[in-house]
């Protein structure tokens, strides 16, 4: 035998530690979370075998300790095994970064609230140091880990098939939603290719963070539920599916959304998972709901002492001290919720039944929560949802489980806790054997006679439960074959109360409580906007009975006055006697019609010709005069315009008319006849001048960005930025650039006190602007010397500006008047000059359309008519 070297050894045991992507993901959260991090960016580069970063906000790292930070077995997390039994942190061995440090290429950079930079350290194939640098990151821990698994090709090989890396990409996110939910106050960003997958703000309390992950339309149909044990001590919370909700909206195929968590740790827990599953499932008859996995929160909290974490390299897996018990809590906590179903499979402790005496009393023992509960003395159930009741499943299952002689009518079903204790009172005096004699003789006619189960006390056989049905009003005079509409039976009649006077409907007189009513309907709902109509109408008949006289009398007034006015619209009614409606009517005159006699068939055939005559006339012509039209006299306008505009416009642009189908405007220039697009120009005009005069707000950082010669290009660039125009230095020392090359396109920089650069402010409107675009203001000034704003400007900030010119442009109406466009004109004569003729996407203003003859010959010749 041989002993392996130390580098083997290392390489077999890190492979074990690391096995996926994930695994390495997890770790470095783990570490953050440690770390008390509020925020945490997780980035990917090929699904993560190129590069893995993880950045948070953390303590960071002492210098003192960072020469031993990734050498396997160092920790600050647990000095002796005894310290796992008040372990509070979610790592504790010391090994993960020192297993990925043996199967890829690790770098971290770190800084604490006592250092004044961060430094960037360089690890090897040990975990020891090779180099370090000062960095421009702010506080917290930023971990890269390049080229995963760069000596296992077998295991690299084994992500060369795309799905198998969007599968790992996915198990990543799954990850970080587990840590969301169970860290409402955490943020967390997942990014790909420098594409953000997923992201998560910070929110208030767990199912806000259930919202952020899972969605509205799933934690609507969740609710939350808590019990507390003493003995042992447990703590259960979490979110959990409603009673009879749809299971396509609360279960899921896969088991990703079905989170438990052990002292705030996700874990997997298969028999917690199954009896989820079994209690979820039995409310449902289809048998697809038990391929299903439930949407569940489920939260363990116990002693740190009663697990071991330390099962399995990932840590997925504890064992439970008290599992038994915890199993026994949760089953409690699904009971109350789902209530007993004879479907689901029974706990592992019970055994089957020898009598049908026992058989009730297991079946009645396991449907009560309160039985099974108070039995141990210490559960106390607290569900924080009033409509998570299973009394009619319970009472269900109580009344197959009953004996004949004990079906009592008396019994009230509704109270189950009451059903509990009075059944097992009956239960310990019942003689067995005269039970088992009573239904031995039960026979196949009485059972289905319905005599075979009679009452104890009357002896008579035991009826149905009947269903009441509301009585039927005796001044209804309905028709039986007309169909009744819905109706909300909690409105109150007065409110919807209508007349038919002189056939139309007018709404009735209201009471005075009627009218006090609908006007504090509204109160009552603005004060309490989830409270039913029944409380509403509850609130409002106490506040109508504490009203003072003096405004009571208002309403009776009120009151008194609408009824007044009804009986005087009813008089009057009555008075002028019916009125027939205008379509009655008409319908009559087109049925006297039709069945007019055929004696005056010849006066109604006069009638209806008459009336085709008076249609079918067709309207006067419309009156038209010729206009003179001679090519020669054009000729000679537009040579008269030309010979006027020689003197006034230098360039020799006068407009002519508009164009109303191409919104352009013909304009002469000299001799040559154009056609001129305004829109053009004024997106042009608008470019320039915010090119030259716009000024970029900018939006303060919350960390703000270290400048320093390698990101900015060099010392010549720096030295460029330093020799810009500064303020005054504030109270603290630090300058703040006020140069307008910087302040146009949105950077605002401040030269602290400790002589550091760093950019402050940033503008947001544009679309990824960083500090690759301060380097292209600053090789502007440095190598073409320029001095405005417009020579500055970087490419990103150029586009934005023309994207907005051309948003300005469009708002213009179609059709500018004459005064607007001759105003373009002289606009783009003085900005833009004869070379720049062009809009911002490089296409000409005018369009040359022809010369004007100079001769009635030419003129002839070029508007001659076609020959055919």
């Amino acid at each position: 035998m041989k002993q392996l070297p130390s580098d083997t050894v290392r390489l077999l045991s890190s492979s074990q530690v690391i096995t996926s992507v994930g695994n390495v993901v997890k770790e470095l959260l783990e570490n953050s979370l440690d770390a008390g991090a509020s925020s945490i960016d997780v980035k990917l580069e090929n699904f993560g075998l190129d590069r893995i970063e993880v950045r948070d906000n953390g303590d960071g790292i002492k210098a003192a300790d960072a020469p031993v930070m990734a050498v396997r077995h160092f920790t600050s997390k647990i000095c002796s095994h005894e310290d796992l039994e008040r372990l509070e942190t979610y790592g504790f061995r010391g090994e993960a970064l020192g297993s990925i440090c043996a199967i890829a290429e690790v770098a971290v950079t770190t800084k604490t609230e006592e250092d004044d930079v961060s430094t960037q350290y360089t690890l090897d194939f040990t975990g020891g140091i090779v180099s370090q640098k000062p960095s421009h990151l702010g506080q917290g821990t930023t971990v890269s880990v390049m080229k995963l698994f760069k000596n296992l090709p077998v295991r690299r090989q084994y992500y060369s098939s795309t799905r198998r890396c969007k599968e790992e990409l996915r198990k990543v996110q799954d990850l970080l939603m587990a840590y969301a939910v169970i860290k409402p106050e955490l943020r967390l960003t997942l990014v790909h290719n420098k594409v953000v997958v997923w992201q998560k703000a910070k929110m208030a309390d767990v199912r806000s963070a259930l919202l952020a992950v899972l969605g509205s339309s799933s934690v609507a149909h969740l609710l939350p539920c808590h019990q507390c044990q003493e003995q042992p001590e447990i703590d259960l919370d979490g979110f959990f599916p409603k009673p009879g909700a749809d299971f396509f909206c609360t279960s899921s195929s896969t088991p990703e959304k079905t989170l438990v968590f052990v002292n705030n740790r996700p874990v997997q827990q298969k028999e917690i998972v199954k009896l989820l599953r079994q209690r979820y499932s039995a409310q449902y008859s289809d048998d697809t709901s038990r391929h299903r996995y439930p949407i569940v929160l489920l939260k363990v909290t116990v002693p740190p002492s009663s697990v071991d974490v330390n099962l399995t390299p990932d840590k997925t897996q504890v064992l439970l001290h008290n599992k038994e018990a915890v199993l026994t809590a949760v089953e409690a906590l699904l009971v109350s919720l789902y209530g007993f179903r004879s479907g689901s499979d029974p706990p592992a402790e019970e055994t089957s039944p020898s009598s049908p005496v026992q058989a009730a009393a297991t079946n009645r023992t396991d449907s009560g929560l309160t039985e099974t509960s108070h039995s141990a003395g210490s559960a106390d159930v607290s569900l924080e949802a009033s409509n998570c009741s299973s009394s009619s499943s319970v009472a269900d299952d109580w009344i197959v489980a009953r004996s004949p002689a004990e079906l009592q009518p008396d019994l009230p079903l509704h109270d189950h806790e009451a059903t509990t204790e009075t059944a097992s009172e009956r239960l310990q005096g019942a003689d067995v054997s005269a039970a088992e004699t009573r239904m031995k003789r039960i026979s196949a006619e009485d059972w289905s006679r319905g005599t075979a189960l009679t009452d104890p006390t009357s002896g008579e056989p035991l009826q149905p439960v009947q269903i009441h049905q509301p009585s039927k009003r005796s001044d209804e005079s309905r028709s039986p074959g007309k169909k009744t509409l819905n109706a909300i039976t909690e409105k109150r009649a007065a409110l919807m109360a209508y007349d038919m006077i002189s056939n139309r409907t007018t709404r009735a007189p209201l009471s005075p409580a009627a009218l006090f009513e609908k006007e504090t309907r509204a109160e009552v709902l603005k004060e309490n906007p989830a409270v039913g109509l029944q409380d509403i109408s509850v609130a409002v008949q106490e506040r109508w009975k504490n009203l003072k006289e003096e405004d009571r009398k208002k309403y009776e007034e009120r009151a008194q006055r609408s009824l007044e006015r009804y009986d005087q619209r009813a008089k009057l009614a009555s008075a002028t006697g019916p009125k027939e409606p205008a379509e009655t009517s008409r319908t009559r005159v087109q049925g006297q019609k039709r069945k007019v006699p055929p004696s005056n068939q010849q006066l109604l055939d006069e009638l209806f010709s008459a009336q085709r005559q008076k249609k079918t006339k067709t309207p006067p012509a419309k009156t038209s005069r010729p206009l003179p039209c001679s090519v020669a006299a054009l000729r000679l306008q537009l040579r008269r315009l030309s010979s006027q505009q020689g003197a006034a416009a230098p360039r020799g642009l006068r407009l002519i008319n508009r164009l109303g189908s191409q919104s352009a405007w013909l304009v002469l220039c000299g001799r040559r006849l154009m056609m001129l697009n305004p829109f053009r120009v004024e997106e042009a005009l608008l470019a320039k001048r915010l090119l030259e005069n716009n000024i970029l707000p900018a939006v303060s950082l919350q960390n703000p960005l270290q400048l320093t010669a390698g990101n900015l290009g060099g010392s010549a660039y720096v030295e460029t930025l330093c020799n810009m125009e500064k303020q005054k230095p504030d109270l603290n020392g630090g300058v703040v650039f006020s140069d307008p090359r910087l302040v146009a396109n949105g950077f605002k920089i401040k030269l602290t006190a400790d002589r550091h650069l760093e950019v402050t402010a940033m503008a947001d409107c544009v679309p990824f602007l960083c500090v690759e675009d301060l380097r292209e203001i600053l090789t502007a000034v440095l190598h073409r010397k320029a001095s405005g704003v417009r020579e500055c400007r970087p490419l990103k900030v150029t586009n934005y500006l023309q994207a907005e010119a051309v948003r300005l442009a469009r708002q213009l109406p179609t059709n500018l008047p004459r005064k607007d466009v001759e105003e373009i004109v002289q606009q783009m004569d003085r900005q833009l000059g004869e070379p720049n003729r062009t809009c911002i996407h490089g296409r000409p203003f005018l369009h040359h359309l022809t010369d004007i003859p100079s001769t009635d010959q030419e003129a002839k010749a070029l508007f001659r008519p076609l020959e055919l």
